[in-house]
Protein backbone atom coordinates (compact mmCIF):
# COMPACT_ATOMS: atom_id res chain seq x y z
CA UNK A 1 0.00 0.00 0.00
CA UNK A 2 1.30 3.53 -1.33
CA UNK A 3 3.12 5.40 1.86
CA UNK A 4 3.49 9.03 1.44
CA UNK A 5 6.62 9.41 3.57
CA UNK A 6 8.52 6.52 1.55
CA UNK A 7 8.23 8.58 -1.59
CA UNK A 8 9.25 11.76 -0.17
CA UNK A 9 12.82 9.55 1.19
CA UNK A 10 12.86 8.62 -2.57
CA UNK A 11 12.54 11.82 -3.57
CA UNK A 12 15.66 13.10 -1.22
CA UNK A 13 17.86 10.70 -1.97
CA UNK A 14 17.51 12.30 -5.51
CA UNK A 15 18.48 15.81 -4.37
CA UNK A 16 21.12 14.89 -2.00
CA UNK A 17 22.28 12.78 -4.32
CA UNK A 18 23.34 15.54 -6.94
CA UNK A 19 24.79 17.26 -4.51
CA UNK A 20 27.60 14.51 -4.26
CA UNK A 21 27.87 14.44 -7.65
CA UNK A 22 25.45 11.85 -8.50
CA UNK A 23 22.22 11.69 -11.41
CA UNK A 24 19.15 12.69 -9.83
CA UNK A 25 17.75 9.59 -8.72
CA UNK A 26 16.52 8.06 -5.29
CA UNK A 27 14.95 4.63 -4.65
CA UNK A 28 14.18 3.07 -1.17
CA UNK A 29 12.90 -0.63 -0.73
CA UNK A 30 10.11 -1.26 1.71
CA UNK A 31 9.40 -4.11 3.41
CA UNK A 32 6.51 -4.72 5.62
CA UNK A 33 5.97 -0.54 6.36
CA UNK A 34 9.60 0.10 6.78
CA UNK A 35 12.20 0.96 4.79
CA UNK A 36 15.16 -1.80 4.46
CA UNK A 37 17.21 -0.55 1.83
CA UNK A 38 17.84 2.51 0.20
CA UNK A 39 19.53 3.56 -3.47
CA UNK A 40 20.99 6.62 -5.27
CA UNK A 41 22.55 6.67 -8.56
CA UNK A 42 25.96 5.83 -8.61
CA UNK A 43 26.36 5.56 -12.33
CA UNK A 44 29.34 8.35 -12.69
CA UNK A 45 30.83 8.20 -9.31
CA UNK A 46 31.48 4.20 -9.65
CA UNK A 47 32.02 4.11 -13.31
CA UNK A 48 29.43 1.15 -13.28
CA UNK A 49 26.50 1.58 -15.72
CA UNK A 50 23.98 -0.41 -14.34
CA UNK A 51 24.29 1.70 -10.65
CA UNK A 52 21.20 3.46 -11.56
CA UNK A 53 19.14 4.06 -8.21
CA UNK A 54 16.38 0.95 -8.11
CA UNK A 55 19.35 -1.28 -8.91
CA UNK A 56 21.27 -0.21 -6.45
CA UNK A 57 18.49 -0.66 -3.85
CA UNK A 58 17.52 -3.61 -4.65
CA UNK A 59 21.42 -4.97 -4.34
CA UNK A 60 21.31 -3.57 -0.95
CA UNK A 61 18.07 -4.88 0.23
CA UNK A 62 18.94 -8.23 -1.05
CA UNK A 63 22.17 -8.22 0.71
CA UNK A 64 20.81 -6.82 4.28
CA UNK A 65 18.28 -9.75 4.17
CA UNK A 66 20.17 -12.30 2.54
CA UNK A 67 17.88 -13.13 -0.78
CA UNK A 68 17.54 -12.41 -4.14
CA UNK A 69 13.93 -12.54 -3.84
CA UNK A 70 12.32 -9.32 -2.64
CA UNK A 71 8.10 -10.68 -3.02
CA UNK A 72 6.18 -8.76 -0.47
CA UNK A 73 8.77 -5.43 -0.77
CA UNK A 74 7.41 -2.51 -2.67
CA UNK A 75 9.67 -0.16 -4.33
CA UNK A 76 9.28 3.50 -4.02
CA UNK A 77 11.65 5.47 -7.10
CA UNK A 78 11.87 9.46 -7.58
CA UNK A 79 11.83 8.56 -11.55
CA UNK A 80 9.59 5.47 -13.67
CA UNK A 81 11.99 2.67 -13.87
CA UNK A 82 14.06 2.56 -17.08
CA UNK A 83 14.05 -0.71 -19.09
CA UNK A 84 16.87 -1.82 -17.10
CA UNK A 85 15.54 -0.97 -13.73
CA UNK A 86 11.76 -2.79 -14.55
CA UNK A 87 13.42 -5.89 -15.25
CA UNK A 88 15.55 -5.91 -12.09
CA UNK A 89 12.04 -5.00 -10.12
CA UNK A 90 10.37 -7.94 -12.09
CA UNK A 91 13.42 -10.38 -11.55
CA UNK A 92 13.65 -9.90 -7.27
CA UNK A 93 9.94 -10.57 -7.50
CA UNK A 94 8.76 -7.07 -6.08
CA UNK A 95 4.85 -6.23 -5.63
CA UNK A 96 4.68 -2.92 -6.22
CA UNK A 97 6.06 0.11 -7.79
CA UNK A 98 5.23 3.70 -6.53
CA UNK A 99 7.46 6.32 -8.63
CA UNK A 100 7.43 10.21 -9.40
CA UNK A 101 9.13 11.24 -12.22
CA UNK A 102 7.46 10.26 -15.52
CA UNK A 103 10.01 8.52 -18.64
CA UNK A 104 8.86 11.68 -20.51
CA UNK A 105 9.98 13.85 -17.34
CA UNK A 106 13.87 12.19 -17.66
CA UNK A 107 13.92 12.43 -21.11
CA UNK A 108 13.45 16.40 -20.82
CA UNK A 109 16.58 16.31 -18.68
CA UNK A 110 18.25 14.32 -21.41
CA UNK A 111 17.63 10.96 -19.72
CA UNK A 112 15.62 8.95 -22.55
CA UNK A 113 15.00 5.57 -22.70
CA UNK A 114 12.83 5.29 -25.75
CA UNK A 115 15.50 4.41 -27.91
CA UNK A 116 15.85 1.15 -25.85
CA UNK A 117 12.26 0.24 -26.28
CA UNK A 118 12.57 0.76 -29.85
CA UNK A 119 15.59 -1.40 -29.81
CA UNK A 120 13.66 -4.24 -28.48
CA UNK A 121 11.01 -4.29 -30.92
CA UNK A 122 13.40 -4.91 -33.39
CA UNK A 123 14.99 -7.98 -35.11
CA UNK A 124 18.18 -9.06 -32.52
CA UNK A 125 20.67 -8.39 -36.06
CA UNK A 126 19.09 -5.09 -36.93
CA UNK A 127 19.68 -3.28 -33.52
CA UNK A 128 22.15 -0.49 -32.79
CA UNK A 129 24.26 -3.13 -31.23
CA UNK A 130 23.81 -5.95 -33.79
CA UNK A 131 23.44 -9.05 -31.69
CA UNK A 132 24.22 -12.27 -33.46
CA UNK A 133 23.58 -15.92 -32.64
CA UNK A 134 26.11 -18.95 -32.59
CA UNK A 135 27.36 -22.32 -31.45
CA UNK A 136 23.65 -22.74 -30.49
CA UNK A 137 23.42 -26.69 -29.80
CA UNK A 138 26.36 -25.98 -27.65
CA UNK A 139 25.06 -23.37 -25.87
CA UNK A 140 21.86 -25.54 -25.26
CA UNK A 141 24.26 -27.84 -22.87
CA UNK A 142 24.31 -25.93 -19.85
CA UNK A 143 20.13 -25.28 -20.16
CA UNK A 144 20.21 -29.52 -20.26
CA UNK A 145 21.92 -29.66 -17.54
CA UNK A 146 20.01 -26.71 -15.59
CA UNK A 147 16.96 -28.53 -16.74
CA UNK A 148 18.03 -31.61 -15.06
CA UNK A 149 19.38 -30.56 -12.41
CA UNK A 150 17.80 -32.49 -9.16
CA UNK A 151 18.93 -29.25 -6.54
CA UNK A 152 18.52 -25.89 -8.57
CA UNK A 153 17.35 -22.82 -6.79
CA UNK A 154 14.43 -21.65 -8.74
CA UNK A 155 14.65 -18.16 -9.75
Amino acid sequence: MYNEKFMKKAILLSEKNIEIGGGPFGAVVVKDGKIIATGCNRVTRNSDPTAHAEVTAIRNACKKIGTFNLENCDIYTSCEPCPMCLSAIYWAHISNIYYGNTKKDAAEINFDDSFIYDELEKIPSQRAIPAHQHLHKEATAAFEKWKNKDDKVAY
